[in-house]
């Protein structure tokens, strides 16, 4: 029986970088919550866009966000996990050297930007409906919970930053336009085994869906490993099972049959 369902959110339940969910899929979280199934929603998004698009079933939800560096429920924090500062430091100095990518930088409250880009402020103002703010000196934000590096494609651009610090860091790509780094042992699929710890259930209890690099951990956590028809390769090679595209709504048709 199925106790636990968790779900990426940009290429598996919505396009990426899309604030509006479908309407079917907040009925479905409805009707998975009255028959007791716990639904985690796991992003490499901030908590408050995850809060923001999920809006009608936000108490009805876990929150695993930036790439499980913060799990919260219903507006609160129940794990955060911040990344040392003279790593962090770092690596900012490093991307804001590199004039192919953009750095991002990521508390438990807001993102951080240093230069004033229109395009990256209305998209995640807009598109992720999170939270962004412009700032002089990104190396002076504190309590960091993930660095990100933007690239229009990104794909082989920042390798030499996992050469560097793949020893030190977590490092993903997430889709074609990002790359995410956190703390060493943070990662989607260890916030969703505290989730499994905290209500004592299993690997086999437990249905995921995801289409990324930052999902695989996910998919290691639990028996029902769905990678969407519109998956990257790696997600494909490492999930048990296949879904439909998000775009045809694929989650929502595998959710379909626990109702």
């Amino acid at each position: 029986m199925i106790k636990l369902i968790a779900s990426d959110v940009d290429g598996t339940l919505v396009g990426d970088g899309e604030g509006k969910l479908d309407t079917r899929i907040v009925k479905a979280i409805r009707a998975l919550h009255d028959k007791g199934i716990h639904f985690a929603v796991a992003s490499g998004r901030q908590w408050i866009s995850i809060e923001n698009v999920f809006e009608e079933v936000k108490d009805k939800i876990f929150y695993i966000s930036d790439n499980g560096a913060y799990i919260g429920i219903n507006g609160r924090n129940l794990f955060v996990s911040t990344m040392d500062d003279k790593i962090t430091k770092e690596l900012i100095l490093d991307i804001r050297k590199d004039k192919n990518l953009v750095a991002v930088v990521a508390d438990a409250s807001s993102y951080y930007i240093e230069e004033k880009n229109d395009f990256l402020l209305s998209w995640i103002r807009g598109g992720y409906r999170g939270r962004i703010e412009v700032v002089d000196d990104l190396t002076k934000v504190e309590n960091l919970i993930k660095i990100s590096a933007y690239s229009e494609n990104i794909y082989g651009k920042a390798d030499y930053l996992i050469d560097k610090y793949g020893d030190k860091l977590l490092i993903n790509y997430a889709g074609k336009m990002w790359i995410d780094c956190t703390a060493k042992g943070v990662s989607k699929g260890n916030a969703l085994k505290k989730i499994q710890e905290a209500f004592e259930i299993s690997e086999n209890e437990t249905m995921v869906f995801g289409d990324q690099e930052n999902d695989v951990e996910m998919f290691k956590a639990a028996y029902y490993s769905f990678a969407v028809k519109n998956a990257a390769p790696v997600a494909k090679e490492n999930a048990r099972f296949m879904a439909d595209s998000n775009e045809n709504l694929g989650v929502l048709k595998i959710l379909n049959y626990l109702l």
